[in-house]
């Protein structure tokens, strides 16, 4: 094929789909994987009509240790290499962590943490050899700011993206290859109503914290092409994280510990 391949993790809804959206409009082809099939062919349709590329769709749930290696063969099998990866796939995981089972924990991180490092992994050698890749690790604005009660491990695991992706720039950038570690807010999804706090989030923002999720893909994309390695959409979002690294970190987590209910389920 002569248009490059994204690979787009989560994305069947929210930032995924727009950046399988913006990908297309940018002259790729499409790969989507995630675990809703109906879904992804909808989405694929949309695409394959408006932007007239390739959509590819592979139904997986990244919480399955072997999901990153079958997404890669089942592309491979039809003979393409991604040119392009958006790890986005993710989730909140409600509650104190005495609270929850250590089964979720367990699937959680390796939806968080290793299935976006193993994916990298695999087709990182491909970049290199044909000196051109971009490669978003979709991490939060929680990677930035100190830790909370609740969700207790959501974080931490966007804290390892973040370090992830800033390493990993630093290994490819003179080799065509572009890392960038998205790290948005509050932003327009379905992230706040899969995990159960929309009610709760909705009532403790305000209007002007919030994103579309169509504006942090753009951000997004904008900030792999210049080869940042952080990228922080949106003003406020600025502000903050430029003050969390000011702060002293005992005024730091006794404003968490005062704030943070507002916004997590313990």
């Amino acid at each position: 094929m002569d248009r490059k391949l994204a690979l787009v993790t989560g994305a069947s809804a929210g930032i995924g789909a727009a950046f399988a959206r913006i990908f297309a409009r940018h002259g790729y082809d499409v790969a989507l994987t995630a675990r809703r099939s109906d879904r992804l062919e909808t989405l694929a349709e949309e695409i394959r009509l408006r932007a007239g590329v390739e959509t590819l769709t592979v139904t997986a749930d990244l919480a399955e240790p072997d999901a990153p290696a079958r997404i890669l063969d089942q592309l491979a099998a039809q003979g393409r290499v991604v040119d392009a990866l958006v790890n986005n796939a993710g989730y909140g995981l409600p509650g104190a962590f005495a609270a929850t089972r250590w089964e979720d924990q367990q699937a959680f991180m390796q939806v968080m943490m290793r299935a976006p490092a193993e994916l990298a992994h695999r087709v990182l050698p491909g970049m290199v050899e044909r000196r051109f890749g971009r490669i978003v690790n979709v991490a939060s604005l929680a990677g930035l700011v100190p830790g909370s009660a609740g969700h207790t491990l959501y974080g931490a695991t966007k804290a390892f993206l973040i370090k992830f992706s800033q390493s990993l720039h630093l290994e490819t950038q003179a080799q065509g290859v572009h890392v960038t570690a998205l790290c948005p807010g509050f932003t327009y999804s379905e992230f706040h109503d899969v995990n159960g706090t929309r009610a709760q989030i909705s009532a403790a923002t305000p209007p002007w914290l919030w994103l579309g999720a169509d504006e942090v893909a753009a951000t997004g994309y904008e900030a792999v092409e210049a080869n940042r390695a952080v990228c922080v959409p949106g003003a406020p979002n600025k502000a903050i994280a430029a003050v969390a690294k000011l702060v002293p970190d005992d005024w730091a987590l006794a404003l968490m510990a005062s704030q943070g209910p507002k916004f997590r389920k313990t």
